[in-house]
């Protein structure tokens, strides 16, 4: 299952790398962290068969969105990724609850700056026509996981 949550968000234009480098950059002022240690930890991440099932739900919901098979009014509302519109931010927040409030918080802090890959995925949400309502925030999610998983490994250190 986890090659295929890999392949499904390398088609979307997403890496482990590429959530690594995100991981790296926010715990490298806090812990003694090699990129190595952040491509290990968002792995580990993926290998949970909850992050997994959220991941591909997600993606299948935004794949379904752009290719308009989805109902009104919520068609508009996931193509428009509209603010108030917050299942995305549930969903997402199902893989960040797997490593306690420091993925949270990551979270939080992830859905507003939208850095890296997250960022992209929303800004070529708003220009191409792909829908990412969804995987920008499982993304944040992942990350923010990776995060808190990398925090409790290193305990008060």
């Amino acid at each position: 299952m986890k090659d295929i949550v890999i392949e499904r968000l390398d088609e979307r234009g997403v890496t482990i790398e590429s959530m690594a480098e995100l991981v790296f950059e926010l715990q490298k002022q806090y812990l003694d962290i090699t990129m190595e240690e952040a491509v290990e930890n968002v792995e580990a991440v993926l290998m949970k068969r909850e992050v997994q099932n959220a991941i591909l739900t997600g993606i299948e919901i935004d794949l379904l969105a752009e290719k308009g098979l989805i109902r009104e009014p919520i068609l508009k509302i996931i193509q428009n990724d509209e603010s108030l519109y917050g299942i995305d931010e549930i969903l997402a927040l199902s893989i960040t609850n797997v490593y306690g409030s420091i993925g949270f918080t990551n979270f939080g802090y992830l859905d507003k700056i939208k850095p890296g890959v997250i960022g992209k995925l929303d800004k070529i949400g708003k220009t191409t026509g792909k829908v990412h309502t969804f995987l920008d925030d499982l993304i944040s999610g992942i990350v923010a996981a990776a995060c808190g998983r990398v925090a409790h490994s290193h305990g008060d250190d």
